[in-house]
């Protein structure tokens, strides 16, 4: 499997990362165990998880996905064989089980969320430990535009950075990496680092797929120049790019199905446009999965794609999407869907 270097880290992971946030809510410790030896059977080095999974979050499941992929770690002595990441929660209301809803990037909070969850995966350190979103009213999923608040309360970034840092020097976390930012975030993260010699962010990881390209415009031009790779997450926009739930079909364990309240991957654009890429996949005889998987990882912007699964054969597609390298005909055809729908996901 390709890999690619991890920011200037020196690290090199798999252009296929492994997400875990359905185990413990979606998926049994069994079922992830499987997914977890599969997938390092296949070659991928190289997996994500967050404190606040699994997915949607709520005070029964939260950490268990870490605590799941620690016990694997203690059953199969594969701490060694994946570079780890993992992410901080930001702040939100909707977190009462987490912190008490005080999820802010300071000190207090960030050493308790890594001391917890270096517990809950039985582990020394975090080789990418990840600011899951902004500590700052922005970003918002569902909207693409920004409304500025000025009288919100917020810490400051050179606050995180310093704590950061602390934790680097104490060999707990290897790297860092922020999710669901902004240019300006990541153009922010990196002026500080580099004027006060800090860690530098080595990633960002946000939503990119076919649904959803907003990450071309301004950020894409920043990860490229400033070695900031993109992790790209719901790259088939939780399932709707296989074409499941087109004509009427909700499967029944599906996320979309089960979840309502990610309603922006359902909404009548995104069918619109899931029903012209189903439409070119099978006019090329490719598997609509591995189809748009293989769009996102092939993006020059792309470090790795992370890929969930809430079964092996899911899993096994996925993997082999790795194996899948798109014409320029195909791509061709995917941006002529693209302009005529151009963010029905955001």
């Amino acid at each position: 499997m390709r890999k690619n270097p991890l920011g200037r880290t020196g690290l090199q992971v798999t252009d296929i990362c492994l997400g875990t946030m359905t185990w413990g809510q979606q998926n049994t410790q069994d079922e992830a165990f499987a997914q977890l030896d599969a997938a390092l059977d296949y070659g991928v080095n190289f997996m994500d998880t967050a404190e606040m999974y699994s997915v949607p979050t709520q005070g029964p499941t939260y950490g268990a996905t870490e605590t799941i992929i620690g016990n694997w770690f203690k059953a199969r002595g594969t701490r060694d064989k994946f570079i780890l990441a993992t992410k901080i929660a930001g702040p939100g209301p909707w977190l009462p089980h987490i912190r008490n809803a005080e999820t802010r990037f300071d000190r207090k909070n960030i050493e308790e969320a890594l001391h917890g969850s270096l517990k809950r995966l039985q582990t020394d350190h975090i080789d990418l430990y990840q600011l899951h979103w902004p500590d700052r009213s922005t970003n918002f999923f569902g909207r693409l535009g920004y409304k500025h608040n000025p009288n919100e309360l917020i810490t400051p970034i050179e606050d995180t950075l310093a704590v950061l840092d602390d934790l680097v020097k104490a060999g707990k976390i290897r790297h860092i990496g922020v999710s669901n930012e902004t240019p300006w975030g990541v153009m922010k993260f990196v002026q500080l680092a580099e004027s006060r010699g800090w860690p530098r962010i080595a990633s960002i990881q946000n939503p990119y797929s076919l649904l959803n390209r907003s990450f071309e415009v301004g950020l894409a031009e920043v990860a490229i120049r400033e070695q900031v790779g993109l992790l790209a997450y719901s790259p088939l926009g939780f399932g709707m790019l296989s074409g499941k739930f087109l004509n009427g079909q909700w499967p029944e364990t599906a996320r979309l199905t089960l979840f309502k309240q990610f309603s922006r991957y359902t909404n009548p654009q995104a069918f619109a446009a899931t029903e012209r890429y189903i439409a070119i996949a099978k006019q090329y005889n490719l598997d609509p999965c591995q189809m748009a998987l293989a769009f996102v990882r092939m993006q020059p912007f792309t470090t790795s794609t992370i890929i969930g699964a809430t079964s092996m054969a899911q899993l096994e597609t996925n993997l082999r999407s790795s194996e899948v390298e798109l014409s320029k005909e195909i791509v061709k055809a995917l941006d002529e869907v693209h302009v005529l729908h151009p963010s029905p996901a955001p």
